[in-house]
């Protein structure tokens, strides 16, 4: 029988949360380190079972990770011994981004299908498109997909249909070691992106973001190792925030930035939340009534997807209506179903409720929701879908009256480090259940 949390919730969370390295910058920067054969010195590394399973991609292919500390590890790949990431412990959706650093180092790549949260589609086919449109072959199969390349991938123009984070992401890794120019339209533009690049710049890559969402690459023969420090994760220090909003509490995040949270903070300030930037992080709090507003979530620097789960629950405490249209992630307000069997009063729509051009509109996609508050939340078993709902579930159960239990907490383990831990260090009632 697999974990569980229980969590009895109505308590107001107060005292200081630390905020680890960025999940979604730490995986790539992993992958990064396959092209070179020389040392690549991460730090402020998180260490949850994303990372777990990104190292077991680089081990499964010839690297070697070293931890010389809790946050700090080494990797070094010498040789690719393997060009095949097909057996895995567990899939996830970093593994397509191996095909580009797997085809610059063996001339080939077989990776597994795209795993992953199941919160919407990942469209592969803009990772493939790019490729292809660089010079390699992929075959997709029911396994997965098997790339080859003669020679060196060439420079291409990549025009993306959609700023994707990740089919950018494969656009640079394949660029930099190109013959060639590769010019990225409509490229992705989060914090995470810019670290990357800068990781990749550190490493002998000639990189320039360009405005209106473009970036020039000149590929080089060679890169070189590098030391690189994780930017804090600013999806974890808003999921913090939250809980103190929804809680209402007043929580320190330390280690939270200003500079990656300007929208967020921004929303906190509009439904009567108030924070305070301090040099070493963000105190969040909740000391008068919250109220309704509309929120739509956008590609940065627009209100980020993965916010949406935990403030919509902060929500569900606030005063009036509040209008959420997610833009991102057409799946992605699934969660809600159990935010309304906890007495919560949210509504999904299909049309767009909203300013903002919208991918889904007209598509039958249920990606609105109309949350009426403040609702009391009643204590109940919750199934955890994925991370950034799960968090918000785990939110949900400190807001409600009652204890609940939360399985499939696996999701949980996946995106955030010693969250129990650092839950139980502002008050929570929560307790892991051992299977």
């Amino acid at each position: 029988m697999p974990d569980t949390y229980r969590v009895t919730g109505g308590t107001p969370l107060k005292g200081s949360m630390e905020v680890g390295g960025a999940k979604n910058g730490a995986s790539k920067m992993i992958i990064a380190s396959l092209l070179t054969d020389e040392d690549v010195i991460l730090k402020n590394v998180p260490r949850q079972r994303e990372t777990a399973i990104t190292e077991e991609i680089v081990i499964t292919v010839g690297a070697t990770a070293t931890w010389e500390g809790e946050h700090q590890v080494r990797l070094r790949a010498p040789s690719v011994t393997s060009a095949s990431v097909r057996a895995l412990s567990e899939k996830n959706r970093i593994s397509v981004l191996a095909i580009a650093p797997l085809l610059h180092r063996a001339g080939e790549a077989f990776v597994p299908p795209v795993g992953g949260d199941k919160i919407g589609q990942r469209p592969v086919n803009f990772h493939v498109d790019a490729l292809t449109k660089m010079g390699a072959t992929v075959e997709a199969t029911a396994d997965g997909f098997h790339a080859t390349v003669n020679g060196r991938l060439h420079g291409a123009l990549i025009d993306l249909p959609y700023p994707s984070v990740g089919a950018t992401e494969t656009a640079l890794l394949a660029g930099v070691l190109a013959e060639g120019r590769t010019v990225i339209r409509n490229a992705a533009g989060e914090p995470e992106i810019k670290e990357l690049i800068m990781m990749l710049q550190k490493m002998g890559a000639v990189i320039q973001i360009n405005s209106g969402r473009s970036i020039d690459i000149i590929g080089v023969e060679k890169l070189h190792g590098c030391d690189m420090t994780v930017m804090p994760d600013r999806i974890e220090a808003a999921s913090y925030a939250s809980m103190a909003l929804g809680t209402r509490g007043e929580i320190f995040v330390r280690g939270a930035q200003h500079e990656h949270l300007i929208t967020f903070l921004n929303a906190v300030r509009k439904i009567g939340g108030d924070y305070d930037v301090q040099e070493d992080g963000i105190v969040f709090r909740a000391n008068g009534a919250l109220r309704g507003i509309e929120l739509e979530t956008d590609t940065h620097p627009g209100f980020m997807t993965d916010w949406q789960q935990p403030f919509l629950v902060a929500l569900t405490q606030a005063k009036g209506t509040s209008i959420v249209h997610e833009t991102v992630m057409e799946g992605r307000l699934g969660y809600t179903e159990a935010l309304k069997k906890m007495g919560a009063d949210v509504t999904l729509f299909t049309n767009c409720l909203g300013e903002s051009p919208c991918r889904f509109k007209e598509q039958n996609y249920r990606h609105s929701a109309v949350v009426n508050g403040p609702t009391r939340l009643t204590a109940t078993d919750l199934d955890v879908p994925d991370i950034r709902a799960g968090l918000a579930l785990v939110i949900a159960a400190l807001v409600a009256e009652g204890t609940s239990t939360l399985t499939n907490i696996h999701h949980l383990d996946r995106g955030y480090e010693r969250l129990e831990e650092k839950l139980k260090g502002v008050g929570a009632k929560i307790e892991r259940i051992l299977g």
